[in-house]
């Protein structure tokens, strides 16, 4: 009889958010809201339109690993085009339709920025970024990522770019026009809204 060796393969898995629903009982004001989450800061925590706050757990670390190198690139990028600046997965902005989040990766025009008071800049900016990313963790469905970037859209980001490392795909939302599909593609270019960033995928996946 022949001896079987046991493999064993060490695979990342995440918890998903926890929702927790305070309307109608409680209406958090956006100053409340921002003092919650500032006592609660080891908490990744996003409010949705209709209160309800989704509170994310850490990353796991191949995913933060993936994050990290895709902030590197776009870093890189910013300093020397020079015309915006960027914001990693700790950063909430309040968009238009009321909800706060968290994007993985974002990018705001320095005019557009510089044109907040140094108050709104403090706290969760009510702005939305120009550009976003999400790296889908093992976690999240797809469903609900491609809810959260058609969400982007309606609410004036310029680009998106959906990563699931997983499938190796890169959706690509810009407002009014279809979302484009790429399958396993070596680079995928920021042009025109980031003119000059090509992402290189290698590290990502």
């Amino acid at each position: 009889m022949l001896d079987q060796q046991l493999v064993t393969t060490e695979v990342e898995v995440e918890t998903p958010p926890m929702v927790v629903r305070l309307h109608p009982v409680i209406d958090l004001t956006d100053d409340q809201f921002f003092e919650f989450c500032q006592i609660n800061r080891d908490l990744r925590i996003e409010r949705t339109t209709t209160g309800e706050l989704l509170i994310m757990p850490p990353t796991g670390s191949e995913t933060g690993e993936s994050n990290f190198r895709l902030s590197g690139q776009l870093f890189i990028w910013t300093e020397q085009d020079g015309t915006g600046t960027g914001f990693d997965s700790s950063t909430g902005f309040t968009l238009p339709n009321g909800a706060t989040v968290s994007p993985d990766i974002s990018w705001v025009k320095l005019e557009r920025w510089n044109a907040l008071s140094k108050e709104q800049r403090t706290k969760f900016a009510p702005i939305s970024p120009d550009f976003v990313v999400e790296l889908r963790s093992p976690s999240d469905t797809l469903k609900d990522l491609q809810d959260k970037m058609q969400q982007y859209m309606d609410n004036g980001v310029r680009l998106g770019w959906l990563i699931d490392r997983k499938q190796r795909r890169v959706y690509i939302y810009r407002p009014g026009v279809a979302v484009q599909q790429l399958d396993n593609p070596e680079t995928v270019s920021g042009d025109p809204e980031l003119p000059g960033f090509v992402l290189q995928l290698a590290p990502i996946w």
